[in-house]
């Protein structure tokens, strides 16, 4: 089976357009549809199919694509050993939300470049456990700091690192007009401020309220944590935020946290990385780096 055949089938699997599957690998279209036709003769099955105007994979396809990626991979990973081009590893690029790169990163990544200074660190937002584990599947994440529920991945490994805290927040002068054991009975009269849709404490919260027919006056959504919190400060309404987020505030009194008497479900910060990552040298570096800090934290 010919690599280049597969590497023409997973570039098409991904834009399910042979067209600009020729385009991205600089092949004339017809030297595409010859590929993919050898690759179905040679298996004795139709990888793709037509509806309408638009191609899809077909259920044989897709499985194929699962071993067909790892073909590849393993086929790079040959001539990258036998030629030495290993040496040219260096980078690590990974996911995470804006509260771990903000609170926790720093201090971790400050001591990985002592150790590796010649290495290029990348980061990638990421606020879903979904998205992180499609970026991981894809090779664009080496690991993830995914912070949500623990829910076991079939691909994915997971060191649990820390179960965050989550609170509710607001600002001395907003306190003043609620009863803070008693706010969530009184949520028509108050702003909720949130991260973006997606986000996994976000969704338990929302699902909580309407369970308990709590409605918020109403809700602003953020992408920044930090403009949750200055707005926070500033009066605009109440925030839900990982503990870390906000407690240098809460001990200065610039805010209070509110006390709301429920439980949900824990959210776990994890450490992400694809099942067949080969661990390099600065890879296992890097999770004992975070193994230690986040230990700490416990």
């Amino acid at each position: 089976m010919d690599i280049k055949h597969l590497q023409t089938f997973l570039t098409a699997a991904e834009t399910l357009n042979f067209t600009q599957t020729a385009k991205r690998l600089d092949y004339a279209q017809s030297s595409i549809t010859a590929q993919i036709k050898s690759l179905e003769e040679e298996l004795g099955i139709e990888l793709f199919e037509r509806l309408g105007k638009r191609l899809y994979l077909t259920v044989p396809g897709r499985e194929f694509q699962l071993y067909a990626q790892k073909m590849v991979a393993l086929h790079n990973e040959m001539i990258q050993q036998v030629t030495g081009l290993e040496e040219q590893y260096t980078t690590i690029t990974i996911g995470a939300q804006e509260s771990q790169c903000t609170y926790r990163l720093p201090t971790i990544l400050a001591e990985f470049k002592k150790k590796y200074p010649q290495i290029q660190v990348i980061f990638k937002p990421v606020h879903t456990r979904e998205i992180a584990q499609e970026l991981i599947q894809n090779g664009e994440l080496d690991f993830a700091i995914i912070t949500d529920t623990f829910i076991s991945l079939p691909t994915i490994n997971l060191m649990p690192l820390v179960q965050e805290e989550l609170i509710f927040a607001a600002s001395p002068s907003t306190v003043h007009k609620v009863q803070s054991t008693e706010f969530l009975n009184d949520l028509s009269n108050q702003t909720l401020l949130l991260t973006e849709q997606g986000c996994s404490y976000r969704n338990q919260l929302e699902n909580m309220l309407t369970t308990q027919n709590h409605y918020p006056k109403q809700v602003i959504e953020f992408v920044s944590i930090e403009a949750i919190k200055q707005c926070t400060i500033a009066g605009l309404g109440i925030s839900y935020l990982p503990k870390m987020v906000v407690q240098q505030e809460v001990e200065k009194g610039t805010l209070t946290a509110l006390t709301a008497g429920f439980q949900m479900e824990p959210i776990i910060t994890q450490l992400a990385w694809h099942k067949d990552k080969k661990m390099m040298p600065h890879f296992k570096f890097f999770t004992e780096l975070i193994r230690n800090y986040y230990n700490q934290l416990n």
